[in-house]
């Protein structure tokens, strides 16, 4: 491969991240339905069909957008191979990294919410992940048991599907008071008091 081509996939890569980029902003600010295609290509400084040269249509942005905010996620929680009490300190600190990713945090309460209807073209990447991420929050509790650390009486299934759901309700009570919440701080208490020992 020429130098000319490497620099050619290098600034087709740049501008597809930057495409991703505007796409989860504007997401965030007027939801998926409410979003354009057009406005994004705008804001990239590209035509529209230069943005569907990388997208070719607004589903497929939207779910590149969704799974690369996975990926970084799934990622971060994986750091170090944590399992059981370490996992769960990663939610608690994975909440405290959502604080300064307002954007984020926006894109993924508007297009959940729109996503509950079945005919929503994220409608089966949420159920999917949804499932994902209560296994995942249930599979660190059981082994936080196995380790003697989870408190009696906290069952592993019914505590992850409550973790999920209050990471993701603190998020909205984050965003409509304008951040004032504290996310990490009410998480690390609620995972705190399941345990036996200290988060």
């Amino acid at each position: 491969m020429t130098a000319e081509a490497r620099r050619g996939y290098a600034k087709g890569r740049a501008k597809r991240r930057e495409i991703l980029d505007q796409a989860m902003s504007l997401f965030g600010e007027a939801g998926y339905r409410g979003a354009s295609l057009r406005v994004i290509a705008h804001r990239c400084g590209i035509s529209h069909t230069g943005l569907l040269h990388h997208f070719p249509t607004k589903e497929a942005l939207l779910l590149a957008v969704l799974e690369h905010r996975d990926d970084v996620d799934d990622e971060w929680l994986s750091l170090g191979g944590s399992t059981g009490v370490g996992r769960l300190r990663r939610f608690v600190e994975l909440a405290a990294l959502n604080s300064g990713r307002r954007g984020i945090v926006e894109l993924f309460s508007v297009v959940s919410a729109e996503a509950t209807a079945a005919d929503h073209p994220a409608h089966g990447y949420f159920v999917r992940r949804y499932g994902n991420s209560v296994a995942g929050a249930r599979l660190a509790y059981e082994q936080a048991g196995l380790e003697g650390a989870l408190r009696d009486g906290v069952a592993p299934d019914a505590a992850g599907r409550q973790l999920i759901a209050l990471m993701d309700g603190l998020q909205v009570q984050w965003l409509l008071d304008d951040r004032a919440t504290d996310m990490a701080g009410v998480l690390r208490a609620h995972v705190q008091a399941q345990l036996t020992e200290d988060l």
